[in-house]
């Protein structure tokens, strides 16, 4: 998919977020000089040629009051992962969860799910109820907590 001028400025004008108004697209649509109906062509047009990936909420877990985030790692068997990893995915409180391949001799974890608490002890029940969807088919886990954020913006055009 070709880009032009009117692309990159709604590109440029939405990559630190949509204006937070009741109606953020005529607020970006009147910002630029453009109809809502045509910011949300195009914008339907990247995200179908693949230049946009999402369009979707990323939250600041701290300034929400959640303090406390790991990163779950687990080994699980290679052959169950795929149903694991769908029923971890599957809790609440899981933002996100994928597989990761292994790094054999140091590195035995396949199975990564990020939990978020306001308190260590929630984190550390959400942790637990992971342990216990897993049973016998977990074979070890971790937990990396986030100790601050490094980043939390996507590509940014200039």
């Amino acid at each position: 998919m070709q880009l032009d001028a009117i692309d990159r400025q709604i590109i440029q004008a939405t990559q630190a977020g949509l204006p937070l108004v009741a109606e953020p697209y005529l607020a970006l649509a009147e910002s630029l000089g453009l109809t809502a109906a045509e910011v949300m062509q195009r914008l339907t047009a990247m995200l179908d040629g693949g230049v946009i990936r999402r369009i979707g909420a990323v939250p600041n877990h701290y300034r929400l009051g959640y303090k406390h985030n790991g990163m779950t790692v687990w080994d699980v068997d290679d052959a169950e992962i795929d149903r694991l990893g769908a029923a971890v995915a599957a809790l609440s409180f899981v933002s996100h969860c994928y597989r990761r391949p292994r790094h054999l001799p140091d590195w035995p974890y396949n199975l990564f799910a990020m939990v978020h608490g306001k308190t260590a002890a929630e984190a550390e029940a959400q942790v637990a109820q992971i342990a216990v969807l897993l049973g016998a088919d977990c074979r070890r886990h971790e937990v990396l907590y986030s100790s601050r954020i490094l980043k939390k913006t996507g590509l940014r055009l200039s």
